[in-house]
């Protein structure tokens, strides 16, 4: 299967976007929640997985906004770019394997470069924002994660489960509810979206005063998770 026709396949109904997949991707979106805390509370306002968020950061930044960094806002956007560029590599070079696989890869890649944040984030004190060079680790191997995820999610394309954005997903709420005229089209997976995304941040940063590898690792072990519900989806045929 070639990567233009994932997009197709995952709108049909009962293929790709199947209640495991479904699933998947709203724990992905939990753990967003999740890492939006580690970078905007334990990183110095950055944000890694938002970059609507990141390129306003770096607009204050260059105004000369208090408490904003050039430097932390530029590594966060260029390793979400080469993230983005790695996952449109992997989706064209595993374009011939069934549509799990390439899910499964990519999925367990972010996992792996979470949990190596987690790593780089042990000994790390949030107060202090020391050492920097934990700092500069944490952004870009979550950035780079987080790029290479939207790139897949992207390619798979399940409507109003993005993951990391949701803009969308709320104008949709207001735009497709009853009182707008509309049908109410898919309240449910909107909803859960954006209650599972606000859990996320609540409980990251919760988790974050036992340490900013804490929210990390909770964060790569849900990635295995998604990854494990990913795998058990039947290729589309």
């Amino acid at each position: 299967m070639n990567p233009s026709s994932v997009t197709q396949v995952a709108h049909e109904s009962g293929k790709e976007d199947s209640i495991s997949v479904q699933a998947a991707l709203l724990l992905l979106t939990f753990s967003t929640g999740l890492i939006d805390a580690v970078s905007f509370l334990g990183l110095g306002h950055v944000f890694t997985a938002n970059m609507t968020g990141n390129i306003v950061f770096l607009g204050f930044a260059a105004a000369g906004a208090p408490g904003l960094s050039i430097f932390r806002s530029l590594a966060s956007l260029g390793m979400f770019l080469l993230g983005g560029l790695a996952g449109g590599r992997l989706a064209k070079a595993m374009a011939s394997h069934a549509i799990p696989q390439w899910l499964v890869t990519a999925v367990l890649t972010e996992a792996g470069l979470l949990l190596a944040a987690a790593l780089a984030a042990i000994g790390f004190d949030i107060s202090s924002g020391n050492p920097v060079s934990s700092v500069y680790a944490v952004i870009a191997l979550t950035a780079l994660a987080m790029g290479l995820r939207n790139a897949t999610v992207r390619r798979l394309a399940v409507p109003d489960l993005t993951t990391t954005v949701l803009t969308l997903t709320l104008t949709g709420i207001a735009a497709d509810s009853s009182l707008a005229g509309g049908g109410n089209l898919r309240i449910t997976r909107r909803l859960a979206s954006v209650g599972l995304m606000f859990a996320g941040a609540a409980a990251g940063a919760l988790l974050l005063r036992f340490g900013l590898a804490v929210p990390l690792a909770v964060s790569g072990g849900i990635a295995l998770l998604a990854a494990a519900l990913f795998s058990a989806t039947a290729p589309s045929r």
